[in-house]
């Protein structure tokens, strides 16, 4: 069993930055992926970033790709997501998840692989 805790949402301005962070507990993730998705309201929810075990490999959805930068710190059981250029439409309450047996390449892009979730951070994003 895995329990894990998002914080770092808020309110930012349209351009502005903002960094989730996931601690995770109960087990090591430093063998696992971990992903990030987010929920707008309205929306279905989606895989916004995902990294394998290693954080040697990253997936990001193209809504976020060359704005958000997932990382991981094993060490600490913590993977973080540095969001820039932030925009409106980033509004939305966002996910850190793990998955069951998942590490990476092959599985870590697949929503359906992620059993545990957090409660979720919200991030307001003003233009």
């Amino acid at each position: 069993q895995v329990h894990v805790v998002e914080s770092g949402g808020g309110l930012a301005q349209a351009g502005g930055s903002l960094r989730l962070s996931c601690a995770a507990s109960g087990r090591a993730i430093e063998m696992y992926a971990m992903g990030w998705f987010r929920q707008a309201p309205g929306k279905e929810r989606e895989l916004a970033a995902a990294i394998s075990w290693s954080g040697g490999d990253t997936y990001y959805a193209d809504s976020v790709k060359g704005r958000f930068t997932i990382s991981r710190d094993n060490a600490k059981n913590t993977v973080y997501l540095q969001m820039n250029s932030l925009k409106p439409d980033d509004t939305a309450v966002y996910y850190c998840a793990a998955p069951q047996s998942c590490a990476g390449l092959g599985c870590y892009d697949k929503p359906y692989e992620y059993d545990y979730w957090g409660q979720g951070t919200q991030v307001t994003v003003s233009s």
